[in-house]
C-alpha cells in the first residue's frame, strides 16, 4: 500500500472553517456545526467520497446557486405515536435527519419502535451517520434516501434509480457497531473518476451504454454517465448471471420507502433540473427506522449474542493469501483509530476548495497548514 502523503489538517481547523463557511452562508450556527460534523465523520470513517471533497459542490455550490436553502424549516405534516412525516422545505438535509431521528429514538424508547419519513430534502451526508445514533442508544438503525437518478434497472439501459444506500447500524458489545452503509449501486461515480484521472479500465459490469455494451473505458463512461448516456448497474452488475436484480430490487424498495410514505418525488423526477434544462432543488426523501432491543429481550443479551457472531464470522477459514476478514464497521473503525491524531488529509483539488472558499466568505482568521 502507498503511502499517504497528503497534507493534513487537524478535525478542530477543519471543523471551525467548515462551520463558520455554513454561518457564513446563512445557516443557524447549531445547524452548521451539524452539517460540519456530519461530513467530518464521514472522513473520520475513511469515506473520502462524502465528507470534506463533498464541502463545496454539494452544499456550498447549491446554497449559492438557490437551489438549497441554508435555513431549514422542518413542517411536520403528521404525527402519530409511532411514525411522523416530516416536510423540510428544501433545507439542509442533515438538519432535517437529525430532527427525524431524534423522533425515533424518542419513540423507540417509549413504544419500542419509532419510524420517520422525510420530503423534500436534500443530500444527508453518509446514511451511517444516523443510523449510529441509534446504536449509541443500545437500538437498530435503519435509513434509507433517495437520489438522482444513476442506474439502470436490470434488463434496461436508462438511467432510473438513484444510488439509494440502505443502512443499519446494530450496537455490539465491541467497541464499535456494526454498521452497513453502501449504495445498491455496483459502484460509484466517484470510483469511475478516479479510474479515469488515472487511466485504467473498468471491470466489465459495472456500466452499461444506451445500446445495451458494457463500457470499460473509464474515461469514455465518465463523459456518457454525464450525458445520460450510459448508467451504473445495480449490485451484481449488468444482467442478472451475478445477480444484478438483487441489487436493482434493493434499490427499488429504497426508493419506494423513500417516496411513497411521504407522497414526494422520485426517479427521473429527482434529477433536480427544470423542463427548460435549468436547475432546481432535488426535492430527496429519506425514511428512519429505529427498533429499542431493550423492547426484545434486553440490550446487553442482544449486544452480546451480535459480537459473537461478528468475531466467529472473523475468525472463520481464510481463503489462500489472505490473513484477514472484515465486518462491516471494523475497518471505519480502524480509519478513525489512525486519523484521529494525524487529522484530516486532503487532495490538492479539495485545499484550492478550502482556499477559494475561505477567501471569497472573507473568513481571515483561517489559515491553512497546506499555504
Amino acid at each position: 500500500m502507498e503511502k499517504d502523503t497528503r497534507p493534513c489538517i487537524s478535525w478542530k481547523l477543519a471543523e471551525d472553517f467548515m462551520t463558520a463557511a455554513f454561518v457564513k452562508l446563512g445557516l443557524p450556527k447549531e445547524d452548521a456545526k451539524l452539517c460540519s460534523d456530519v461530513l467530518l465523520e464521514s472522513d473520520r470513517r475513511g469515506i473520502e467520497s462524502h465528507g470534506c471533497n463533498r464541502f463545496k459542490p454539494i452544499y456550498v455550490d447549491r446554497i449559492r446557486a438557490g437551489i438549497l436553502n441554508p435555513v431549514t424549516k422542518i413542517d411536520i405534516l403528521k404525527e402519530t405515536p409511532t411514525t411522523a412525516v416530516l416536510d423540510a422545505n428544501d433545507g439542509m438535509g442533515m438538519v432535517a435527519a437529525k430532527k427525524a431521528m431524534d423522533l425515533c429514538i424518542s419513540k423507540a424508547r417509549r413504544y419500542g419502535m419509532g419510524m420517520a419519513a422525510v420530503r423534500n430534502s436534500s443530500h444527508y451526508g453518509i446514511a451511517g451517520y444516523w443510523t449510529a445514533l441509534a446504536a449509541r442508544e443500545n437500538m437498530i438503525g435503519i435509513s434509507g434516501t433517495n437520489a438522482r437518478p444513476s442506474i439502470a434497472p436490470t434488463f434496461g439501459v436508462e438511467n432510473m434509480l438513484g444510488t439509494n444506500p440502505l443502512t443499519f447500524s446494530l450496537p455490539t458489545d465491541e467497541p464499535f457497531p456494526f454498521t452497513l452503509d453502501c449504495a445498491t449501486s455496483i459502484t460509484q461515480n466517484g470510483k469511475i473518476e478516479y479510474y479515469a484521472r488515472i487511466g485504467r479500465d473498468l471491470p466489465p459490469g459495472m456500466v452499461i451504454g444506451r445500446d445495451g455494451s458494457e463500457l470499460t473505458d473509464s474515461r469514455q463512461a465518465l463523459k456518457d454517465i454525464r450525458s445520460r448516456k450510459a448508467a451504473l448497474a445495480p449490485l451484481g452488475g449488468v444482467g442478472d448471471l451475478l445477480g444484478g436484480y438483487k441489487g436493482y430490487g434493493y434499490a427499488t424498495v429504497v426508493e419506494i420507502l423513500s417516496a411513497a410514505l411521504q407522497s414526494g418525488l422520485f426517479l427521473q423526477d429527482l434529477d433536480g433540473k427544470n423542463e427548460d434544462g435549468t436547475i432546481r432543488p432535488y426535492h430527496l426523501g429519506h425514511f428512519f427506522l429505529v427498533i429499542d432491543t431493550e423492547a426484545f429481550l434486553g440490550a446487553e443479551a442482544f449486544k452480546e449474542t451480535a459480537g459473537k457472531i461478528l468475531r466467529e464470522l472473523r475468525n472463520s477459514r481464510k481463503a489462500p493469501g489472505q490473513d484477514r476478514i472484515y465486518t462491516a464497521g471494523e475497518k471505519e473503525y480502524e480509519a478513525w483509530l489512525s486519523r484521529k491524531d494525524k487529522g484530516i488529509p486532503l487532495t490538492e483539488a479539495v485545499q484550492k476548495e478550502f482556499i477559494q472558499i475561505r477567501d471569497e466568505l472573507e473568513l481571515t482568521r483561517i489559515r491553512f497548514p497546506f499555504e
